[in-house]
């Protein structure tokens, strides 16, 4: 972009002040300036203005053109050089868009991009025929020829929207091979050219902090200082990569086939990706996505690579490493390999931290690790680890590098992969170890439809922004960088706050299917549902979602009861539509039991998957319904005591940021008044008519947790062992569920979920519902038997108070709709 040179005002004010100031000391009038001799010589007469060379064409003057005077400025000046005459701006400009046009075509720049820079053209050239033309050569896609005459209707629009691309449309037409072998020039890091992966290895074994470490082992160990040398080479040796582009150009080749044959969308949000391009360039990066498949690294490497951006640097567990020739391919892309726990191994944690630090402050490559630590199998966001996340903000903290940029990823499937091996995980059955034989017997999947994927990629997050006027980095400089230091607790509540940013970042930007929608629906409801009726209930939903602030993506242009349908068809092995009833699978036909598990089980823990992402967003306004439900009255203050006691009991369960429980109350309640479910006065909360269904669905959304964690604290009452492992724990709430179910005396399958049992039993050790202590290195637990009395009473009087019909005594009339808002109203 050409920008002619403004006079600098500063200047210009500096020296007006400067005359004026001389001529009140002297005495001289207004009009008046100052001689050399202090006098005044003569009333200011400025100099007549000579339009320059190119002015003097006969071209009439622009009007409103700036009659701007510059001290330096004189008569008969000629234009500055450099400055380009305005008749030929307008054309230098124009090329100068066309060229960028044709630059971001080449580097595949989405749509969008594209029809702001035409836009950008037309308006600066004012002639649709030579811009025309122009786009028309820089595209060849049909959108992009249409983009010239709807530049400004896009424009309107993705101010308001983040359109997604379908990256897999144009693999569909291109040669796969082509793809993998195009010219790949990634932008780097403030222009520096990227090192070797020997030179990160050798820059990490000479840094003064493994010099330190190894030196203090040393002292305390009585071991040479070569032994240790030499057992953080190994250790590096182990967990490095070793990225080759020759890799990646294969797995871009392979990834392309594959996700062509099983998805039918990969669908990107191109605002992003502009984004991210412009981070990188900047400061160092980190990746943050979410963790539900293992296609999520694979595809964000896919991803990375079909824009032209730097391909990351992934953490990677060990059991990768132990696959066969897949093992080095993935260290070869990018993955460098850690071990699940270091075991308070000083010089592994060392070398390992150092490794990341050393990438991320010459900024090697985006780096890229999960902040679950782990798939979950749930659908439910995990709660965040902060071990990696403590390395890659030190730098920052040791003022190593000026900021950091965290870049939250959401990654939605319509039908996870894992989705039956998850079923049997949580079920109890062990995690199939990772081998290439594995893999390989996995192919099968090739011939099934797994829907789309929606990929987005969030603003990137500056970690000095959210560090400004919150934590102070001078506590580091009182020690030299390379000494270790201990954790402060300000820092560690600043890290796991930041942590819980990024996770609702995440579901914040999640994509809910039309299949979440309706298999809520189903669950309660099932066995079987009308189909109409189910049609019509996901309909509403669907509005209940989208006010709620769901991220939904519904086909606009398709009738609702294609929509259902062709998602029942997607998850044909959940569902099945028969004679206009849509029934859930839950008989195998010839056998109950496969694989040693009830069929019924698997069906609904699955389903029940799904249903999960619709929590994510509905979690607050249940918990609201839930506390109203238990609350004998109308009083906010009330309420909001209930509201504060499921909170901290679920917040195992769900994603809540610390210390904001008024917060995430205000937030249930907005949105149960932006839905017309509830209307609020300064005191009190009232049902309105029209929410009584919304809070009926809502609690039912949530009663198989409140169930759950009730028939755990059942379990622990009659627990005849004093003390037990984690492990006789998980087995024995597994089988006494299962024999509740097999009674009839119960319906919560989701009992059964390991995954449930586990967070059940870190809630119970953080209210002292169970003890924990740690003898020869294994947890033991104990239960406190009158906390759990108290604590069962609680969640059972919630279960009871359901089945009352709470709600039809809490109404409040229409008289009353008039004078209450739909604002957040604070606590009082």
């Amino acid at each position: 972009m050409v920008c002619a040179r403004v006079p600098g005002r500063q200047s210009r004010f500096r020296f007006r002040f400067r005359r004026q100031r001389l001529r009140v000391r002297r005495g001289a009038p207004p009009g008046f300036r100052p001689g050399q001799d202090g006098g005044a010589r003569g009333p200011v007469r400025r100099p007549q203005r000579v339009p320059p060379a190119w002015a003097r064409s006969g071209r009439p003057a622009r009007k409103n053109r700036p009659q701007r005077l510059h001290h330096r400025r004189v008569a008969g000046a000629q234009p500055r050089p450099g400055r380009q005459p305005r008749h030929g701006r307008s054309r230098l400009l124009q090329l100068l868009l066309l060229g960028r046009l044709v630059q971001f075509r080449r580097c595949r720049a989405p749509p969008r991009e594209l029809s702001k820079m035409a836009a950008l053209a037309l308006k600066c050239v004012g002639k649709w025929g030579a811009a025309a033309q122009g786009v028309a050569v820089v595209s060849r896609r049909s959108w992009m020829r249409d983009a010239v005459g709807q530049a400004g209707v896009l424009e309107k629009e993705l101010k308001n929207w983040d359109d997604f691309e379908d990256i897999l449309e144009e693999r569909r037409h291109v040669s796969d091979l082509k793809f993998a072998m195009k010219c790949y020039t990634p932008p780097v890091y403030k222009g520096i050219t990227p090192c070797k992966p020997s030179d990160i290895k050798h820059s990490v074994l000479s840094s003064e902090e493994i010099h330190y470490v190894i030196k203090q082992l040393s002292r305390e160990s009585l071991q040479s200082v070569d032994v240790l040398r030499e057992e953080a080479c190994e250790i590096l040796d182990e967990m490095s990569h070793k990225l080759r582009l020759g890799v990646i150009r294969f797995f871009a080749f392979a990834l392309s086939k594959i996700f062509k044959q099983i998805f039918s969308k990969v669908c990107v949000n191109e605002e992003g990706i502009q984004k991210l391009q412009r981070a990188i360039q900047e400061h160092p990066v980190v990746l943050l996505p979410s963790h539900r498949s293992y296609i999520d690294f694979l595809m964000l490497s896919f991803l990375l690579y079909n824009y032209d951006l730097p391909v990351p640097v992934i953490a990677a567990g060990m059991d990768f490493l132990g696959m066969r020739v897949v093992g080095e391919l993935l260290r070869m892309s990018g993955a460098f390999f850690m071990r699940r726990t270091f075991g308070g191994n000083r010089l592994y944690w060392a070398v390992f931290s150092e490794y990341v630090k050393t990438m991320l402050r010459n900024g090697y490559a985006p780096v890229e690790f999960f902040l679950e630590g782990t798939r979950s199998r749930s659908a439910k966001t995990l709660t965040p680890k902060f071990g990696l996340l403590n390395i890659v903000m030190e730098p920052f903290f040791k003022r190593e590098v000026f900021d950091t940029y965290l870049v939250p990823i959401s990654i939605s499937y319509d039908k996870i992969l894992e989705e039956t091996l998850y079923a049997y995980e949580l079920l109890g059955v062990p995690k199939p170890k990772e081998s290439t034989t594995g893999l390989l017997k996995a192919r099968k999947i090739l011939s099934e439809n797994f829907g789309s994927i929606h990929v987005y990629f969030g603003d990137p997050v500056s970690l000095r922004s959210l560090a400004a006027g919150r934590m102070s980095r001078s506590p580091y400089n009182l020690v030299p960088r390379y000494i270790p230091q201990k954790q402060s607790e300000d820092m560690h509540a600043f890290v796991t706050e930041v942590a819980y940013k990024m996770q609702l970042l995440q579901i914040e930007n999640l994509v809910l299917s039309p299949w979440s929608l309706a298999v809520a629906v189903l669950l309660q409801n099932r066995p079987s549902m009308d189909f109409d009726a189910l049609v019509e209930k996901t309909l509403w939903l669907k509005g209940l979602a989208q006010a709620f602030g769901g991220f939904l993506l519904w086909p606009d242009n398709e009738p609702a009861e294609e929509v259902v349908q062709s998602s029942i068809l997607l998850h044909s092995n959940l569902a099945s539509l028969v004679r206009d009833q849509v029934i859930l699978n839950v008989d195998s036909g010839d056998s109950e039991v496969v694989d040693g598990l009830i069929f019924q089980h698997i069906t609904l823990l699955m389903c029940s998957a799904y249903r999960n992402q619709l929590l994510n967003i509905f979690v607050r306004p249940s918990l609201v319904a839930v506390a109203l439900q238990m609350t004998p009255g109308f009083r906010k203050e009330d309420v909001y005591s209930c509201f504060r006691f499921l909170r901290d009991v679920f917040s195992d369960e769900f994603i809540f940021l610390p210390g904001s429980t008024l917060r995430d109350f205000e937030e249930g309640c907005y949105l149960l008044c932006k839905s017309e479910t509830i209307q609020m006065t300064l005191r009190d909360i009232l049902v309105t008519e029209k929410g009584n269904a919304v809070l009926e669905f809502l609690v039912g959304l949530f009663k198989p947790f409140v169930e759950c964690y009730q028939i755990i604290c059942k379990y622990l009452l009659c627990e005849e062992e004093e003390r037990f492992t984690e492990k006789q724990y998980l087995a024995a709430v597994r089988k006494f569920t299962g024999q509740l179910l097999d009674q009839g005396a119960s319906q919560c399958y989701d009992v059964l979920s390991s995954d449930v049992q586990k967070n059940a039993l870190a809630a119970f050790v953080r209210l002292g519902v169970v003890e924990k202590k740690k003898i020869n290195n294994e947890n033991i637990f104990s239960v406190n038997e009158p906390a759990t009395t108290k604590l069962q009473d609680m969640l059972t009087t919630t279960l009871i108070k359901e089945h009352t019909g709470f709600y039809t005594r809490k109404f409040c009339t229409s008289s009353f709709k008039k004078q209450s808002s739909m604002k957040k109203q604070p606590l009082t």
